[in-house]
């Protein structure tokens, strides 16, 4: 009998990289893929893990720059068909031809919304669960649309939503934001967390100033291609968008025009800030079962 509390632990080739991923739940479960944001790494997702091991086979890795997977030094190599093509080749060597349920917070949202609308795993995405990451692509026709209409308040969301992403903006100079971490921004996270995400237990972890360093490169790739140049993606599956109603950095009207993009599309609010799977993992979890069972 498999021991569902048991992490597995697994090596994978993508590319010329190797990415660390594990494995814990029933083997021959319905399989879910929970992908992490910035500047975190794959035990971001160990509560929301927890409960829902019992019932499921959950699969997390680090990708590419984050964790114990390779670190690529150019920015190129933080494209987003390149982390595509991760995510594809975990699957594919952990669950090999099996579909699976999607779920993905902050810039592993950003990510994955590259596979769900290319239809490179067509099929096999059964559903996809996204907090606080929306689509660049979508966001780039949300800001064309939303500049284009002030006195409907269109210029004011966008100027609203900047304000809260400022440190995308940031994270697009040279060597600034790695000199932040080399000098013990590193240290300073778990306090951060704990102040202004209510992340109460958070611990400092030996990977963070790594994390950090080279994470900035998946915003130096993508943001300013993605927002300048726009491409139209619809996505394949069902997606289920959970709403964190305190979230500081990514505001719930980068939704207002999703239902464009998607087929069947369903919006969950919960009371939480950003970190959500960090500070309501309960909630995350619940509202995650309920949409893997109406898509099974």
């Amino acid at each position: 009998m498999i021991n569902v509390s048991m992490k597995r632990e697994h090596w994978v080739t993508s590319g010329d990289l190797t990415l660390y991923a594990v494995a814990e739940g029933k083997p021959d479960a319905t399989p879910l893929v929970l992908v992490h944001g910035y500047p975190d790494n794959h035990t971001v997702w160990d509560k929301v893990a927890t409960e829902l091991k019992q019932d499921y086979l959950v699969i997390r890795y680090d990708v590419r720059g984050a964790g114990r997977s390779d670190k690529p030094g150019k920015t190129r190599d933080y494209r987003m068909t390149l982390l595509a093509q991760d995510l594809k080749a975990v699957v594919n060597a952990l669950i090999p031809g099996r579909p699976f349920h999607l779920i993905a917070h902050d810039w592993g949202s950003i990510q994955s919304w590259e596979t769900v609308t290319t239809g490179a795993l067509e099929g096999r995405i059964r559903s996809y669960t996204s907090i606080s990451g929306p689509c660049l692509d979508h966001v780039g026709y949300w800001i064309r649309e939303q500049i284009t209409a002030p006195r409907s308040g269109g210029t004011a969301k966008v100027l609203k939503q900047f304000a809260s992403s400022w440190y995308v903006f940031m994270f697009q100079l040279p060597l600034l934001p790695e000199t932040l971490w080399n000098a013990g921004l590193d240290r300073l996270w778990p306090g951060i967390l704990k102040k202004y995400e209510q992340v109460s237990d958070a611990e400092f972890s030996p990977h963070q100033k790594a994390d950090g360093r080279h994470g900035v490169n998946l915003y130096r790739a993508n943001f300013l291609p993605k927002l300048l140049r726009p491409e139209a993606r619809k996505a394949d599956c069902p997606v289920q968008i959970i709403l964190p109603t305190r979230d500081t950095y990514v505001g719930p009207q980068l939704a207002e025009q999703l239902s464009r993009w998607t087929g069947k599309l369903t919006l969950h609010e919960i009371d939480a800030p950003h970190w959500a799977p960090l500070t309501q993992p309960e909630a995350v979890s619940q509202s995650v079962r309920e949409f893997v069972q109406a898509h099974s």
